[in-house]
């Protein structure tokens, strides 16, 4: 078998030719093979190493941008925060000027502050509360019917002025000149409006109210509401005179209860700031009773009456 096969090479200076052993011819062709796959096996590395650089500079661009959106995003959160925490810090200082507010509110109304309370629970009571004082002061007689100058005379015993004898005194006498202008103290209707001669009030207006109450104003000058009619806290019903059994100008002014009389001068100085101490004070009237009766009552709106709310501030006890 012949093991070997013969290379021709044509050139300038004629023919040649080469004898090639068959092995040699594999071992070129083998080598050939080789160099033909590693060359493609590196172009093909070299592809994908490329690709793979390409795509770790994508992945850096873009963690890089990741990174810049993360850290402007933190760079706001930080600012919210600080913002935040600003508000907050706001938000208590509010708070707590809220509640030195409405403890103050509290105190005025005679709430006590429970611990542990929320702002809104307390806020809430308070809210109530007022309501329902709200209510008790616009249909209860209170304040003081004229401008207050002071009492000449109390309730009680005492030597009648006119009469000179010994007797009880169902109301007190206000000091007040010739026609000073009296309001009504609660919401009420006229009972009674015109001279009555047998009593010696002289010119004599009753006001009936809510839930027993009846006030009495005695020695008028002028009438100025006619009995049956409803007067609302305020309204001005007379002018104060010397009219009946008088020994000078000024107001009988009378509270009664259920036809019993007690003492004006508890009325007259009851308002907001010493809502209770007429509870104490007054020990004829079932208070409990009558705060349970109203306390689903709710007023539109209150009626306000600066004469009466805000000139007895200055009372003294006599």
């Amino acid at each position: 078998m012949d093991n070997h096969f013969t290379v021709t090479i044509h050139d300038d200076h004629g023919v040649k030719q080469f004898n090639v052993h068959s092995f040699a011819k594999k071992v070129f062709l083998y080598l050939f093979s080789f160099i033909i796959i590693f060359v493609f096996l590196g172009m093909g590395t070299i592809l994908y190493l490329n690709s793979s650089v390409d795509s770790i500079k994508l992945k850096r661009h873009n963690a890089e941008i990741a990174y810049k959106d993360i850290e402007s995003k933190n760079q706001q959160l930080q600012k919210s925060m600080q913002l935040t925490n600003n508000t907050l810090v706001s938000k208590k200082k509010e708070l707590e000027e809220l509640s030195d507010s409405l403890r103050e509110i509290e105190t005025l109304i005679g709430l006590k502050p429970v611990e542990e309370t929320s702002i809104q629970e307390r806020v809430s009571a308070t809210k109530l509360d007022s309501q329902h004082r709200a209510i008790l002061l616009q249909l209860i007689p209170n304040g003081s019917p004229i401008v207050y100058r002071g009492v000449t005379s109390i309730f009680g015993y005492r030597i009648h002025p006119t009469l000179n004898r010994k007797e009880f005194h169902r109301g007190i006498d206000l000091k007040a000149s010739m026609k000073t202008p009296v309001y009504a103290p609660a919401d009420g209707i006229v009972e009674y409006a015109g001279y009555h001669k047998k009593s010696g009030f002289g010119r004599l207006i009753i006001l009936e109210h809510s839930y027993g109450f009846k006030t009495y104003f005695a020695h008028l000058n002028k009438v100025v509401i006619k009995s049956g009619k409803f007067v609302k806290k305020g309204a001005l019903i007379a002018y104060t005179g010397n009219s009946g059994l008088s020994n000078g100008p000024h107001l009988h002014y009378e509270v009664r209860f259920i036809h019993r009389n007690v003492d004006p001068f508890s009325f007259l100085k009851w308002t907001q700031k010493n809502y209770t101490d007429i509870f104490q004070k007054e020990k004829k009237i079932p208070w409990q009773s009558l705060i349970m009766a109203t306390a689903h009552l709710r007023l539109s709106q209150q009626t306000q009456t600066p004469l009466l709310s805000q000139q007895v501030l200055s009372l003294k006890e006599n």
